[in-house]
């Protein structure tokens, strides 16, 4: 049976098995899950059979930052990472698979985010010609042909052709799993990189606002690992900010950066946030005679007051907040809990949990859900909230024949 007819008859099923794949901008391992999945769009039910964070080897995880730097992503080393990655993330669907009792005759499709190590989501003009880029690895090949499963990727790709900037994909799960008949809600991740998905109540999928609202973990976690010498690498239950006194000088003197004030569509990445730019703000925090404690505890206030900044700022001014829901590393920080919960208050701030897909799950079933959605031949992006001048489908599909 070739791929096509294979996909025709995945099509025809009343439910699918597949397995979502994605590591993050933390790059922290690969999470994988198993998922039954029935119908497509907004009649999409899941069952998660399955789920586990493989982490990267130190070695690994270490190369895997040298390729977020311009100075160290050769493109030899891109080449080779990119197939490397691909073996690690079929690693972890077929660890996963066994682990559970599992097997891949099981399955209809994965469907891999790969590893994102580039992201440039505004429009540059280069030799006549007007476009967006993203770049992600983990040859999606590799993992069809270790599997033995067809395999879907690439899910940002035809985003940008269509005009917009690839990103945010999770609004769209967010929009069929948790909109809400009567209350309006915000489902907000904080991974690497904070977004926010807004759902008025009664939403359709136009009524959707969706952007990256800054960074979530990502400066945390690279000031962490420089002044630790890489003996730590996240701030667990925010236990270092908590020890600190967030400097309040230092604190809007972050949030003068131009992106905050950027209106949506919008994304962003470690290109403004990363490595450098958590150095700039160690460097600023010691001028002013900070200790680690203090410099973590106002980059970990940025984080929290710049995701309340855009809820204020950049949501329609008809906004109505009813609750708020987190998902992410930074949901497990005390700190940004305790700081977003006290200044949001009476509006309720809970874990994403509640509304019935594990936090830490979200982001590995999304990439499950995009797989079915291109199976199904059904169009998965919101215009409104990536740019994009349509609807399309998205991902590819390996092998192609």
């Amino acid at each position: 049976m070739n791929i096509h007819d294979r996909l025709g008859k995945i099509r025809r099923k009343e439910s699918r098995r597949v397995i979502g794949l994605i590591s993050g901008t933390s790059a922290d391992g690969v999470s994988a899950v198993a998922a039954e999945i029935t119908g497509y769009g907004t009649d999409t039910g899941i069952e998660i059979l399955a789920f586990e964070t493989y982490p990267y080897s130190s070695d690994l995880r270490d190369e895997v930052f040298d390729l977020f730097t311009l100075e160290a992503s050769t493109v030899d080393r891109i080449c080779s990472m990119n197939f490397v990655l691909g073996e690690a993330f079929a690693e972890a669907a077929l660890k996963l698979m066994e682990d559970h009792g599992l097997s891949p005759g099981e399955f209809d499709l994965v469907g891999s985010h790969g590893q994102t190590i580039y992201h440039m989501p505004r429009q540059e003009e280069r030799h006549g010609y007007r476009s967006r880029s993203t770049l992600q690895i983990g040859e999606p090949s590799v993992i069809a042909e270790r599997t033995g499963i067809p395999t879907v990727a690439d899910f940002r790709k035809a985003d940008i052709a269509a005009g917009g900037e690839g990103a945010p994909l999770t609004p769209y799960l967010d929009y069929i799993l948790h909109r809400s008949p009567t209350e309006s809600r915000i489902l907000q991740n904080i991974g690497g990189i904070a977004n926010l998905t807004y759902l008025p109540a009664g939403a359709t999928i136009d009524d959707v606002v969706a952007f990256d609202t800054g960074p979530g973990n990502m400066i945390i976690d690279a000031l962490v690992k420089l002044y630790t010498d890489g003996e730590k690498a996240f701030d667990r239950d925010g236990e270092i900010a908590s020890k600190g006194k967030v400097d309040e000088g230092l604190l809007e003197e972050l949030l003068v950066h131009p992106y905050y004030e950027r209106r949506p569509p919008k994304t962003t990445g470690r290109e403004e946030f990363g490595e450098q730019y958590a150095s700039e703000v160690a460097r600023m925090g010691e001028e002013r005679g900070l200790g680690f404690e203090d410099i973590v505890a106002t980059a970990t206030a940025l984080t929290a007051e710049s995701i309340l900044r855009a809820y204020e700022r950049l949501l329609p001014a008809e906004t109505i907040i009813d609750e708020v829901y987190l998902s992410g590393g930074g949901a497990e920080n005390d700190f940004i809990v305790g700081y977003l919960s006290s200044r949001l208050d009476p509006i309720p701030v809970a874990d994403n949990d509640l509304l019935g897909i594990p936090a830490a799950q979200k982001e590995a079933v999304l990439m499950a859900v995009l797989a079915n959605e291109f199976a199904m031949g059904n169009p998965a992006n919101i215009p409104r909230a990536t740019g994009a001048e349509r609807a399309v489908v998205l991902g590819a599909l390996y092998p192609t024949l």
